[in-house]
């Protein structure tokens, strides 16, 4: 790959990683709700979804989900409830005790990996739109499994410095949170955010063969 490519797809991967979406969101509900460095443990299941991905259009398979109505559906279906069932969670949580002395709930790691991949893994519009763009910076006469391994490498340290950055900024807003009023308040603001990507997600229909 070139180095005039390769720069080019960086310019693309921050311009697509900083675009809100659905991992930003459950990015910075996770941060609002763990802080920092439990929350980020989200944006590592974002970065394994995406790999997947990555690997889905690599190996050929993307074409087969931009094809197939059935297999677009159920997987846009499951991404669409998975976001309405993280919008209830959202909605539901308690206000946490914000005194200096006070911590913050522990998230289990193992949970918040698999919250951070479902939410990635279950976006079929993601697999398509990478299907379109990636082989445009693919030079056919390298080895592809090596220029997709860059590209994968490439798109995911974006993405976990922009997750972080989502991150970090959720945790920074927990702390000025004292309120019961003020938490809940946030709370079903992120809630509306999800169901808002579920929506945005239904809306979705697989382009025209």
């Amino acid at each position: 790959m070139l180095a005039s490519t390769w720069f080019a797809f960086f310019i693309a991967c921050w311009i697509i990683s900083l675009s809100p979406g659905a991992g930003a969101i459950a990015s910075m509900s996770c941060g609002l709700q763990y802080g920092f460095l439990r929350g980020y443990w989200n944006a590592l299941g974002l970065q394994i979804g995406l790999a997947l991905q990555i690997a889905i259009v690599a190996a050929g398979v993307g074409a087969l989900l931009a094809t197939s109505a059935l297999a677009f559906s159920l997987i846009k279906w499951f991404g669409v409830l998975y976001l309405v069932y993280l919008a209830w969670r959202q909605w539901t949580a308690a206000p946490q005790a914000l005194s200096a002395s006070a911590e913050r709930p522990i998230g289990r790691p193992l949970s918040l990996v698999l919250r951070g991949f479902l939410v990635n893994s279950s976006n079929p519009k993601a697999v398509v739109f990478m299907l379109a763009v990636l082989p445009q910076f693919i030079d056919p006469h390298q080895p592809l499994l090596a220029q997709y391994l860059i590209m994968g490498i490439t798109m995911i340290c974006v993405d976990l410095i922009v997750m972080a950055g989502y991150t970090g900024l959720a945790a920074r807003v927990l702390r000025a949170l004292r309120s019961p009023r003020q938490q809940t308040l946030m709370n079903r603001t992120f809630a509306t955010l999800f169901v808002g990507a579920a929506a945005l997600l239904a809306t979705v229909r697989r382009a025209p063969l």
